[in-house]
């Protein structure tokens, strides 16, 4: 079986990242660790950089578990990318990293999270950094 990853290279995709490859061991689960970025420059900070990359991918043999590392860098609705991954992999479970923000900022901008815990077919874990 198959767990989704929707990764970040800041402190919520190392957080989401530990408890995806805990889960991925637990369950002996295969793991795809997704980047989604959209493009709009070359240095946007969701987007994993080749360094950053090789690290990732570094710590992820190091943590023994089968793996896969997806980059998607294209224009579009990043929380619909994650959901139709999801759907395309068949996975049973995303993990995705978890800020806070305010009310207010949700309602101006929005949520990727919160579309993709409404819009998913499987269940999600939703993992905040420590604090």
């Amino acid at each position: 079986m198959t767990i989704l990853l929707a990764y970040k290279p800041n402190a919520l995709g190392d957080a989401a990242l530990e408890r995806a490859v805990e889960e991925a061991r637990r369950h002996e689960d295969r793991l795809v660790v997704l980047n989604v970025a959209r493009g709009d420059s070359a240095i946007e900070d969701n987007r994993l950089t080749d360094p950053q990359a090789e690290s990732l991918e570094q710590r992820l043999s190091d943590s023994g578990i089968e793996f896969e590392i997806e980059r998607m860098v294209e224009p579009g609705d990043v929380a619909e990318d994650i959901v139709d991954a999801a759907e395309r992999l068949e996975a049973h479970l995303i993990v995705i990293g978890l800020r806070h923000r305010s009310a207010v900022g949700k309602l101006i901008l929005g949520s990727d999270a919160q579309r993709i815990l409404m819009h998913a077919t499987c269940p999600v874990l939703a993992v905040k950094p420590p604090a």
